[in-house]
């Protein structure tokens, strides 16, 4: 009988350390959560926004001043003088051109390099050139003919005080193989924003699998040489955002193959944490009409 109280005693020692270790799986998607989480804080990230302004044609300026015609918030008072300087769009080249008030000195954030007077600034919306002044930072985005002003505060409560991303519990039953069925080069994918503007994607084909006992097919935009999935299901404006949740692919799956759709990894789009974002907004054939009670939750602030 000592024998066996030995036994029992061990094998109980044994499933409660199992138990409380996490697997391989849980471990491979707490590491990514807590990754995705770094960098949504990161400086001027989405957290840091605090403005969104489209610009006109000519010069616009800018500061906190009020008689800038772009008034930044009150928060950034004493972050250089109430002008910090103006923005020349040149809507045929397809150029913008930061000028600085005198006495204004801001970093480039690529390279760290100080700069005075004027500079030219990148637009593309893949490669964003921030400019800097202490807390303060600003880019612009060339996005469909207009050019859009981002302003960060980097030291915005939204930025300070977030209390993380809230997720559901790891489970491997989410973590679906798929097969990648590629559309006909040059196919298109429309695809709406919040504020209904309409883009056209490149759609490199779509995904079907297997998923509560029915198959299901989700499309994908090719982004780089990974595809990007823009989905929405049953459980949005319960338990996650309404809008949708996004899904990374890093590479494309060969015509046909197999390969890992893991909606433990569905994340919120910038737009459930800043109101100065554009987020895209699935396809109709991009929403699901199941729960999928798996990746990052959302909760609306009271």
């Amino acid at each position: 009988m000592k024998c066996v109280a030995c036994v029992v005693m061990i094998v109980a020692c044994a499933t409660r350390s199992t138990t409380a270790q996490e697997t391989p799986f849980a471990e491979e998607v707490t590491q990514w959560r807590a990754t995705r989480e770094e960098k949504l804080k990161a400086a001027n990230g989405w957290l840091s926004l605090v403005g969104r302004y489209p610009l006109r044609e000519g010069s616009t300026s800018f500061g906190t001043g009020k008689e800038n015609d772009v008034v930044f918030p009150a928060a950034l008072t004493g972050t250089g003088p109430d002008r910090l300087g103006t923005l020349i769009v040149d809507a045929q080249a397809k150029t913008v051109t930061l000028r600085l008030a005198e006495g204004v000195t801001m970093r480039s954030v690529s390279d760290g390099q100080p700069f005075t007077g004027e500079r030219r600034l990148g637009t593309a919306t893949d490669k964003r050139d921030w400019v800097q002044l202490e807390r303060l930072a600003l880019h612009v985005i060339h996005r469909d003919g207009k050019f859009i002003l981002r302003l960060a505060d980097n030291e915005s409560p939204n930025r300070t005080q977030f209390p993380g991303c809230q997720w559901y519990p790891p489970d491997e039953s989410y973590r679906v193989e798929a097969r990648f069925v590629p559309y006909p080069a040059g196919k298109t994918l429309s695809i709406v924003n919040i504020i209904d503007e309409v883009s056209q994607q490149p759609c490199a084909g779509y995904a079907e699998f297997e998923l509560h006992g029915a198959t299901h097919r989700l499309d994908a935009i090719r982004e780089g040489d990974g595809l990007f999935f823009v989905f929405r299901d049953a459980t949005a404006g319960d338990t996650t955002y309404g809008s949708a949740r996004f899904i990374d692919i890093d590479k494309q799956p060969a015509a046909n193959a197999t390969f890992i759709l893991d909606f433990n990894k569905a994340y919120n789009p910038p737009c459930a944490f800043s109101e100065y974002t554009t987020c895209p907004l699935p396809p109709r054939q991009n929403i699901l009409k199941i729960r999928i009670e798996a990746g990052e939750k959302f909760q609306k602030a009271q």
